[in-house]
């Protein structure tokens, strides 16, 4: 297969936005009884936590090698990469995720807001609904194969379909590939990008919190700060 070129890529201040829930450690003090049965569930959690098990080199797309300690958000950081979705992402297989992060914060807006409103129509969820998201912050500086204005790759950005997509990415993976710069799907004249790897994710920082806004079918959701 022929891979797209690389760019020099160095920006900083990308948007990634992750769900503000409680950590799992955190609900399950809400939900135990006594102090025996919380030492009972945390063990149970991280018995079938895949970030734990990626640390302790029990996942299949990812060894503890490739993962990071001791930096602020490394458990964030380690996260986006050990908990794919079964159907895997854009520019990743079910068994490896990757650093996924827009160059605009509208952009990563976009992306999210798309997919979230997918669910909410998958379910048939009519009344209002508010989901609250943090914005991580990160810096890179690195060589990433580059989409941009490659109409050979065209497939690769498909809207309904991740087949071409995810097949490059496995090519580029076992190329060595540290990431990829693509131009965003869901919103005209973004930019996105999807780190394979790591340790390249830099100077990871919480920003703003920001409410999607569900407000049914057949009615633009908004963002709210």
């Amino acid at each position: 297969m022929t891979l797209p070129g690389c760019s020099s890529l160095r920006v900083q201040d990308t948007h990634r936005l992750i769900p503000s829930e409680y950590s799992g450690k955190m609900a399950l003090t809400r939900i135990a009884d006594t102090g025996a049965h919380l030492e009972d569930l945390f063990d149970l959690d991280d018995a079938t936590n895949d970030r734990l098990q990626g640390e302790m080199d029990l996942l299949p797309g990812i060894g503890r090698d490739e993962l990071v300690a001791a930096l602020p958000y490394a458990s964030t950081i380690n996260a986006s990469f050990c908990h794919a979705s079964p159907e895997g992402g854009r520019f990743n297989g079910p068994d490896r995720g990757a650093w996924y992060a827009g160059f605009e914060l509208e952009t990563s807006q976009t992306e999210v807001g798309f997919h979230k409103s997918q669910d909410y129509r998958e379910i048939g969820w009519e009344k209002e609904d508010v989901v609250t998201y943090d914005d991580y912050l990160a810096n890179f500086d690195a060589d990433f194969h580059d989409l941009r204005g490659e109409a050979a790759f065209a497939a690769c950005l498909d809207p309904g379909s991740y087949y071409a997509s995810q097949g490059l990415a496995m090519e580029l993976l076992k190329a060595g590939s540290l990431g990829i710069v693509y131009p965003s799907v869901r919103a005209p004249g973004g930019t996105c990008l999807a780190c394979f790897r790591p340790a390249l994710v830099g100077n990871v920082r919480q920003s703003k919190t920001w409410s999607f806004v569900w407000r049914g079918n057949g009615i633009a959701p908004m963002w709210r700060e």
